[in-house]
């Protein structure tokens, strides 16, 4: 098993600080205090390159660890219906990959399990 990489276990931790109820409430104290400061500084281009800056480095940085987590949490489900499908009797493990093919075998099998409901459907009306 890999040991968490630095870049990883920064993504992880900073994910959840950054989704605690308790960042959102200083975000927005954050930016209470930048329009406040407003008439401090006159409007001045430097104040409003402030908020400018800090949102768009934030902003920045997020990008990286929202796909971090996004790609983390997909592996780890893709892991887990990999497994779900294994285990299962009936099911076809061909599908354990499904994810790694190109866009046309991937079209192929999500054809063939369409007209398998379509069947399915039509065997239950009858």
């Amino acid at each position: 098993m890999n040991s968490p990489t630095w870049y990883g276990h920064f993504t992880k931790n900073f994910a959840k600080l950054t989704g605690k109820s308790i960042t959102f409430i200083f975000a927005i104290l954050l930016i209470m205090f930048w329009l406040i400061s407003g008439p401090l500084f006159d409007f001045s281009d430097t104040w409003q390159l402030a908020i400018n800056t800090t949102t768009t480095i934030i902003t920045f940085i997020m990008v990286f660890v929202i796909q971090n987590t996004q790609n983390r949490d997909t592996e780890a489900m893709q892991v887990k219906l990999d497994e779900l499908i294994r285990v299962s009797k009936n099911a076809h493990n061909i599908l354990l990959d499904l994810e790694e093919q190109d866009d046309e075998q991937i079209d192929i099998s999500r054809e063939k399990y369409i007209n398998l409901a379509k069947l399915a459907r039509k065997k239950s009306e009858n």
